[in-house]
């Protein structure tokens, strides 16, 4: 079955499954942040931006990306968002591993794309499922906190310059 999508910006048409995961799809394409972890939603290293909404890979039939708009984090690092999550997480002392990036920094981003301020009630629900060894739950929610606050700020400066 073809199935076409956007795959970081550009238009895709692969012949593929509807039922291949997502993940498997991704790693045929050289996506090198896409990681086979886990396979059953726990660690994020599978995770992508689908629609602008965090997903695990691992979990997505591809016949459902299907005129979809998929971002990895290969794509994502090259933005300015990437910058602010990145700056944050350093600012509480997060110190990512590599495996587990994806989930962790695609988390970030939905709550600073979903909330103008997100409490750390909210943070820690979305980021409860994401079991992984390199960082303590605190210190990601502050992480989060901060690259929020990073983000509002460069939002707020931009609105006043025009």
């Amino acid at each position: 079955m073809k199935i076409t999508f956007t795959l970081n910006e550009e238009k895709l048409t692969l012949d593929a499954s509807p039922e291949t995961k997502l993940l498997d799809l991704l790693r045929k394409q050289n996506l090198i942040s896409v990681k086979r972890g886990c396979n059953k939603a726990d660690c994020g290293a599978c995770a992508v931006l689908l629609d602008g909404k965090a997903v695990l890979s691992c979990l997505i039939p591809c016949g459902i990306v299907r005129n979809g708009n998929i971002v990895t984090l290969e794509h994502f690092s090259k933005q300015a968002a990437y910058q602010e999550i990145m700056k944050g997480f350093e600012k509480a002392g997060v110190t990512l591993c590599g495996y587990c990036n994806p989930g962790k920094i695609f988390a970030a981003w939905e709550i600073i794309s979903t909330f103008s301020n997100p409490s750390r009630e909210q943070i820690a629900e979305r980021v409860l499922g994401l079991r992984g060894c390199c960082v303590e739950n605190d210190a990601l929610i502050n992480g989060i906190i901060y690259a929020a606050q990073i983000h509002f700020e460069r939002e707020r400066m931009k609105k006043n310059a025009k």
